[in-house]
C-alpha cells in the first residue's frame, strides 16, 4: 500500500520540479506595469514572455519585435518594442519613423495624439538596440536613455495571455 503513494508522490514532485525549471528558463508569465506601450499594452495586461537563455532567442531580434529589457540607469524590467537594429539609422520627423531613409509601417502608434515629434537620426551602435514604446508622447525609452545593450534584453514577449479580447 505504501508504494503507490510514494510513485504518486515522486511523480507530483517531479511535474512541480520541471514546471519550475520551465518557469526560470524557458517562459513565464508577466504583467504589464506601465501605459508605454499604449495601445498595443495596457496596465494590467499578462503577457507570455520567452527566455532567450536556451533557445538563443535574442539571435533573431526584428524591429517591431516586443521584449522585456532592463531600463539603463534603475535596471527596472521594461516592455519595449525593438525600433532599431545594430548599424540601423533611425529618424522621426513628424511621428513617422524611419529605418535608413524608409518609412516604417506603425499601424500601433496613433500619430493622432502626438503633435511634432522628432529625433535623430540616430544609428544604433553595435551590440545595442534602439526601444521605444508604442505611446511615443508619453514613454520613456531609448529616445531618453539612449540605445541599449542586447545583453540587458531579457526576454521576448510571445503573446499577451489576458485580456483575450483586445
Amino acid at each position: 500500500m505504501g508504494r503507490p503513494r510514494l510513485t504518486l508522490a515522486v511523480r507530483a514532485a517531479a511535474v512541480l520540479v520541471a514546471a519550475l525549471l520551465v518557469r526560470a528558463l524557458v517562459a513565464h508569465p508577466d504583467v504589464v506595469e506601465s501605459t508605454s506601450m499604449t495601445p498595443t499594452l495596457h496596465p494590467g495586461d499578462v503577457v507570455l514572455v520567452v527566455r532567450p537563455s536556451l533557445a538563443g532567442l535574442l539571435d533573431g531580434l526584428d524591429r517591431g519585435d516586443l521584449v522585456v529589457a532592463r531600463e539603463p540607469g534603475s535596471g527596472d524590467a521594461v516592455v519595449k518594442r525593438v525600433v532599431g537594429l545594430p548599424g540601423d539609422v533611425v529618424e522621426i520627423a513628424d511621428a513617422v519613423t524611419t529605418v535608413d531613409g524608409v518609412v516604417v509601417d506603425e499601424p500601433y502608434v496613433d500619430r493622432t495624439r502626438i503633435d511634432g515629434l522628432y529625433y535623430g537620426p540616430v544609428t544604433v551602435p553595435a551590440g545595442t538596440v534602439l526601444l521605444m514604446g508604442d505611446d511615443r508622447s508619453r514613454s520613456v525609452d531609448s529616445r531618453d536613455y539612449g540605445p541599449v545593450p542586447l545583453a540587458d534584453v531579457t526576454d521576448r514577449v510571445a503573446v499577451r495571455l489576458w485580456p483575450w479580447t483586445r
